[in-house]
């Protein structure tokens, strides 16, 4: 078991322990725990009642938050000609074809999402090892193999993040930084939930939203009220 510090243990003695919050009492707790001398992710993990062993009852996709993550995202993108030029008009950090595959080829990664054009993935296909290793190989469930490329690369700046079912039949996502306001932070865990909501696969039986908390990077967890989504 890891051991927490003083700050911690202080806490902990804030948050009801057995109480379920309302997103807006929960966000505020955790932003007052948030202590750290650096701004502090804040995350939330729900508890899905799905079996995550069943492909027909897996959940993944992709939700815009409103207020965004708090991180500007580097954005790749693979394409040619006049999508490529698309793509850096969007405002995406790097473009190219075979000269990007050839540079992660040789260890390169310094970014954070991957988009490729439909025309490209027999090429980008050729990383699977490099990419998918690491959760970066474009998917079309996830947006980010399309020829659309400046919605692609407009969505991921704004705030755009990817949620999937672990194998604990959970989802752990970002909903943003301690330096939000509450408002922010709620209004994103809303739209995270909500998009969740959307994604319940037709095989998942009985109480889909099961329980879910939220914390700061350094903070105790608070536990949410869901009744009112369910």
């Amino acid at each position: 078991m890891p051991k927490h510090g003083k700050k911690y243990a202080e806490a902990v003695k804030t948050i009801d322990q057995d109480a379920l919050y309302e997103l807006l009492d929960a966000v505020t707790a955790v932003k007052k725990n948030a202590t750290a001398k650096f701004d502090e992710t804040v995350e939330a993990a729900i508890r899905l009642g799905v079996d995550p062993k069943k492909q027909d009852q897996a959940v993944r996709g992709v939700v815009v938050l409103p207020h965004g993550t708090g991180k500007t995202k580097r954005v790749l993108v693979f394409a040619k000609g006049d999508k490529a030029k698309e793509a850096e008009q969007a405002g995406a950090d790097f473009v190219g074809d075979q000269d990007m595959i050839n540079k992660i080829q040789q260890g390169w990664f310094d970014f954070d999402v991957c988009v490729a054009t439909p025309d490209m993935m027999s090429e980008v296909g050729k990383l699977g090892r490099l990419l998918g290793g690491k959760g970066l190989m474009p998917n079309p469930k996830a947006g980010t193999v399309t020829f659309d490329v400046t919605k692609a690369v407009q969505e991921i700046k704004a705030g755009k993040i990817e949620y999937r079912l672990d194998r604990a039949g959970q989802i752990h996502a970002p909903i943003g930084k301690a330096s939000f306001s509450e408002q922010q932070l709620s209004d994103n865990l809303r739209s995270l939930i909500e998009a969740l909501v959307r994604s319940k696969p037709a095989a998942a039986k009985g109480v889909y939203l099961k329980s879910a908390a939220v914390a700061s990077t350094m903070g105790p967890s608070v536990k949410l009220n869901l009744q009112s989504f369910r």
